[in-house]
């Protein structure tokens, strides 16, 4: 197996809560609590969960972002997080985040053209006069016309706009790109379309994906290794197809169960999880799951279950299996 592009390990994120006149630190937000993630080159790895669940975290953490409480993050082998900031900004125009809002990331008072090249000159790569042509090419690429170039942010529509979000992040020639949300608040019909231009994007440029969604119906058509994410933890990871035919852990069940089929006359058991997810600033003891699984045992609520293989790459950490 070739080097991973972007190897992630025991990644921990805590942000602290301060109180009082001092702002005393009194405890903390556990957004991530101990996730590793191995992406090889040319892959597309979905990361799915409930909101809150600290996929997100993962994504900006993951390309620092957002600095790390614990972990390594390597991007090619080289650690993200021992780079002096000159050497860091010469690594970022290879990894690009697209937002879930392609709008609240535009400023509406700047031409979309001017927006999508700014990032090429602030980094060196073109000189001023290829900037326009660059953004030009890169909006074809993405569906839009070359006309779209002196248009302003309120211009679009939501599915523009998240064309524009993926021209933004297209235009450094990244090899990581980490979609955060990027369909979710788009129509059905437009979350197609982008999806169709994810993919040929891949394929046409080589892209490496970490696709954040809650919606696994969009993850299944896209993504061929996917990890569920339970309140700052990795439940289950597993290829595509072992995680839709046989998932192991109730959590990933519960998920699945939600996923409309598309043929009428089949029936699936629909599996509704009792209460809301706890808050990651009191996690619950043992499995973090325990509090919500019909299945719950006295195990489940003293032990922290061990992430284990069971066979392949289907991973899970539940005590039940």
């Amino acid at each position: 197996m070739s080097e991973a592009l972007l190897d992630i390990q025991n990644l921990k994120k805590y942000f602290p809560i301060k109180a009082g006149l001092l702002s005393r630190t009194v405890g903390q937000v556990k957004a991530v609590d101990d996730i590793s993630i191995t992406i090889q080159p040319g892959e597309t790895f979905g990361l799915v969960g409930e909101s809150g669940s600290g996929k997100s975290t993962v994504g900006r953490t993951a390309i620092r972002l957002t600095d790390k409480t614990a972990g390594e993050v390597r991007f090619k082998g080289t650690d993200i997080y021992s780079l002096p900031p000159e050497q860091l900004r010469q690594l970022r125009p290879k990894m690009q985040l697209i937002f879930q809002d392609p709008y609240s990331s535009l400023n509406p008072r700047v031409r979309i053209g001017e927006a999508i090249g700014e990032a090429v000159l602030d980094h060196g790569l073109a000189p001023a006069s290829d900037i326009r042509d660059i953004v030009k090419e890169v909006l074809a690429s993405c569906g839009l016309s070359s006309y779209h170039i002196d248009r302003f942010p309120h211009e679009f529509s939501g599915g523009q706009r998240q064309r524009i979000g993926i021209a933004r992040a297209l235009v450094l020639n990244p090899e990581l790109i980490i979609a955060d949300e990027p369909v979710s608040a788009l129509d059905v019909s437009i979350q197609a379309q982008i999806i169709n231009l994810f993919s040929h994007l891949q394929e046409s440029k080589g892209l490496t994906y970490l696709f954040i969604s809650h919606d696994l119906s969009v993850v299944e058509h896209l993504c061929s290794r996917i990890g569920v994410m339970y309140l700052g933890s990795m439940v289950e990871t597993a290829s595509r197809d072992e995680l839709f035919r046989h998932p192991l852990h109730p959590y990933t069940k519960a998920l699945l169960s939600a996923v409309p089929i598309p043929i009428p006359k089949l029936k699936r058991e629909r599996i509704v999880l009792k209460g809301d997810i706890p808050s990651p600033a009191n996690p619950p003891s043992g499995c973090k799951f325990h509090t919500r699984c019909p299945f719950a045992e006295q195990r489940c609520v003293e032990e922290v279950p061990v992430f284990r293989n069971m066979g392949g790459e289907h991973w899970v950490a539940c005590h039940l299996v």
